[in-house]
């Protein structure tokens, strides 16, 4: 048999130090705008209107800021998790250069920890992966930790290497496009009329509307960002694993989790920072989203006084209304919840 085709990486093929950079270049348009919204339901006016986002600043309406992170993260996985088990989580995420339609996306990473899992079986590569524009200008900067299968069980762990990570991206390092003038934000066009002055830490925001993932859906969300995971795209293969089935890419749950917090965030008109997250239990086609929201932190932008910025934490349930349970105790999950999502939103100032 030929050995023209790539299996992908095992977790003993990777090494400390390793620069990975990522086929394919990949142009965006109004398409892939288009083709998002109708998958998640976006409406946050900067990602929907042209003059709406001109009038702020922008060139013209940026793609989604997730949309960006979904398509740098999509060209990772053949040389990161093609042979994953899971990805596990997410921190130090920084958002730079808003995307563009016409503008040409980039990826690399760093191998940055390495560790053998107690069975054998697989072991958790830690890498920091970040995104282009065809100018060289950063679009997304992250960690991720994710759970890759070894080719040979037998084969030697190497030492042990876990990076200590931030537990939140400093307010003061938070991205601000340039030429962005907040002061004209009309709030009626946008949807609410809150901003950030109206929220406040400890606050908890019920997005109260559900949506149900579709099978069809997910898939071709999945392919939109050119994720070739195995587990997302093979029931034949998937039949014989854990679950029996193919789980959701856990990035479309983040995406319908972000699109269900319009309802309660909807001035929430950027994400600036990743701060951290866990998917922490799989979904699965014909489960229904139900998200809310903790206001944690809320911090003014440095020599802005038309723009702040908000930390929210952003829980994901299935089938099951968030209103039925207090969210996290201790480090104990209800067992419904699916995502945890820590990150910085930029919201306009009165």
């Amino acid at each position: 048999m030929s050995d023209k085709t790539d299996p992908g990486r095992f977790f003993e093929d990777f090494r400390l130090g390793d620069v990975l950079a990522h086929a394919t270049p990949r142009t965006v348009s109004e398409a892939d705008a288009t083709l998002y919204l109708a998958l998640t339901g976006t409406r946050f006016a900067v990602n929907s209107a042209d003059p709406f986002a001109t009038a702020l600043g922008f060139r013209r309406a940026p793609l989604d800021d997730f949309l960006a992170f979904h398509i740098v993260f999509g060209k990772t996985v053949p040389d990161v998790s093609i042979n994953a088990v899971a990805n596990l989580g997410y921190a130090g995420g920084v958002f730079g250069a808003p995307l563009y339609p016409g503008d040409t996306v980039t990826a690399r990473s760093e191998v940055i920890g390495l560790r053998e899992n107690s069975n054998r079986q697989t072991g958790t590569v830690y890498v920091r992966s970040e995104g282009f524009n065809q100018h060289g200008e950063s679009l997304v900067d992250y960690v991720r930790w994710v759970m890759v299968r070894k080719r040979d069980a037998a084969a030697p762990a190497p030492t042990p290497v876990v990076p200590k990570l931030p537990e939140a991206v400093s307010p003061a390092t938070l991205v601000v496009p340039p030429g962005l003038d907040l002061r004209g934000y009309d709030r009626i066009l946008a949807g609410a009329r809150q901003g950030w002055e109206d929220y406040a830490p400890g606050e908890r925001i019920d997005h109260v509307d559900g949506m149900t993932i579709e099978e069809a859906e997910h898939a071709m969300a999945t392919r939109l960002y050119q994720n070739t995971a195995k587990i997302h795209f093979n029931r034949h293969s998937e039949a014989q694993g854990r679950f029996g089935k193919r789980l959701i890419y856990g990035g479309h749950v983040i995406s319908l989790a972000r699109a269900l917090s319009f309802n309660g965030l909807a001035n929430a008109f950027r994400i600036a920072a990743l701060n951290g997250g866990r998917h922490v239990a799989p979904c699965f086609a014909g489960d229904t989203l139900y998200a809310w929201s903790e206001v944690l932190e809320k911090r003014p932008v440095a020599g802005r006084d038309d723009v702040g910025a908000l930390r929210l934490r952003l829980v994901a349930a299935k089938d099951h209304p968030c209103a039925d349970f207090p969210g996290r105790q201790g480090e104990a999950y209800h067992p419904a919840v699916v995502l945890d999502l820590d990150y910085w939103a930029l919201m306009p100032r009165a």
